[in-house]
């Protein structure tokens, strides 16, 4: 009886270790922010050529998308066969909210491609600032095309009615079920499905 005791004491302190852990690991926002629907969550990843996940970071709904690009990026390894893992990709595909100096310059630093186009306001200000507003952004527009895999990607992403409505109170919760779609979409890809 004693032991029983015993046992259930250092399970409700194994429990308690836990819930330390993940509240060290929730952020104190629970990645829900105010926007014009009222609470929302965004989801940002960064996919392979093939629409399928390799790093997926939760925040809340206010935040932009530009910010979140360099943390993903620091996320990113790819396995090889052989060696240290991959960490740079040979382009980016990107929509026009990260058109922005930062980034270009960030991308143009690690010799990735950027293919992400320009916004007519940013051809705007640079235009109306002549010889030094600099030259055009150029990038590859048949190969921009192939962002819809992104796109696609998010649409089955939001098949998952507990991922479009978001019911999990926890973020860690939420990005858990963020991680197992992905992992599902893997295995789909794989072929090791029944």
């Amino acid at each position: 009886m004693l032991s029983g005791l015993r046992s259930s004491r250092s399970c409700r302190v194994r429990q308690a270790n836990v819930a330390v852990r993940l509240r060290t690991l929730e952020p104190p926002d629970h990645g829900c922010g105010r926007s014009r629907g009222g609470l929302s969550t965004k989801v940002h990843q960064l996919v392979d050529g093939h629409g399928l996940p390799l790093v997926t970071l939760i925040t809340p709904g206010q935040a932009g998308d530009s910010p979140r690009l360099l943390p993903l990026l620091a996320a990113l390894e790819v396995a090889r066969p052989v060696g240290r893992p991959r960490t740079r990709p040979d382009r980016l595909r990107g929509d026009k909210a990260y058109s922005s100096k930062a980034i270009r310059q960030h991308l143009r630093d690690r010799g990735i491609e950027s293919v992400i186009p320009e916004p007519r306001d940013q051809q705007g200000h640079r235009k109306r600032r002549g010889s030094r507003g600099g030259r055009p952004v150029t990038y590859d527009r048949i190969d921009y095309r192939n962002r819809n895999v992104v796109e696609r990607g998010f649409c089955r992403l939001k098949q998952w009615r507990a991922l479009a409505t978001r019911y999990d109170d926890l973020a860690i919760v939420y990005r858990s079920a963020v991680v197992l779609n992905a992992v599902i979409a893997w295995t789909h890809h794989s072929g090791d499905t029944l």
